[in-house]
């Protein structure tokens, strides 16, 4: 995969690196934020538990938000917003609050997966920091207003709950969606950027630690939704990106102690 119109996008002033291409051969450098290359696993064990820590927050901050039964009289997106009516304007303010706090503190600790590429590939690692930096800029972002969301749309329901959901709809459209596309765009890069950087063997741990990766909490949400309209569930669905960081920081951080055994 060639990532170097992403470098043009988003590196033009050599803040994250530079590329200088030449006909035969590609050279890069790029400013390492003061990250040595070589493998330093106390620092990267480091980083993976406080990104447990994190995640726990996070999806503290999710099942606060999403804990709620829908009306199942209902279809559409009104089923949908329906378990959201319930929820008490302090839940939503705690949401708001930790997921401010605990998404960011997340996406930073993801430098221990940056840690782990840069030593065998700075091609890879230097991608997969532009995708945290995006994640890092816009993650937290996009929860906040998925928050107010919420909020706005409860005062909504109670002057008019016919016009509610057109308005809702709209306001999604016009502020969330445009915040959660550029999450997404850097989420994606950085999650196809380590699954490949595993994959090929860019990292010192075994290739199929790829199943390791953000992309596993799409597939935990899939699974969720068949146990049906249960207030857990909801809740854990909402936090799927949560739930795919425990899993790869838990993942990883076991097989890291796995990898150091065999090799003493």
């Amino acid at each position: 995969m060639d990532y170097r119109f992403v470098y043009r996008c988003f590196d033009r002033e050599g803040f994250i690196g530079r590329m200088y291409m030449k006909k035969d051969d590609m050279k890069m450098s790029f400013n390492d934020l003061g990250i040595p290359e070589e493998l330093d696993w106390d620092r990267i064990r480091h980083l993976m538990r406080i990104g447990i820590l994190a995640g726990l927050l996070a999806l503290t901050a999710d099942l606060v938000l999403g804990w709620g039964v829908s009306n199942e009289s209902l279809s559409g997106f009104d089923y949908y917003f329906s378990r959201y009516l319930a929820v008490s304007d302090l839940r939503i303010i705690i949401s708001a609050i930790l997921g401010l706090v605990a998404i960011p503190l997340e996406t930073l600790s993801y430098f221990a997966i940056y840690r782990l590429i840069v030593p065998f590939s700075k091609k890879d690692a230097h991608a997969y920091r532009s995708g945290l930096l995006g994640m890092f800029g816009f993650g937290a972002f996009t929860h906040v207003l998925c928050c107010m969301l919420v909020y706005v749309g409860k005062m909504l329901y109670l002057v008019d709950p016919v016009k509610a959901v057109s308005m809702i709809i709209k306001l999604g459209l016009w502020f969330l969606l445009p915040v959660s596309l550029l999450f997404l765009i850097f989420f994606i890069l950085a999650q196809v950027v380590q699954i490949k950087a595993f994959r090929n063997g860019y990292t010192p741990y075994p290739k199929w630690c790829f199943i390791f990766n953000l992309f596993a909490g799409i597939v935990i949400n899939i699974v969720l939704k068949l146990f049906g309209n249960i207030a857990f569930i909801n809740a854990l669905g909402t936090g799927w990106i949560s739930l795919g960081s425990l899993w790869m920081l838990t993942g990883l951080l076991v097989m890291s102690k796995k990898l150091n055994d065999s090799k003493e």
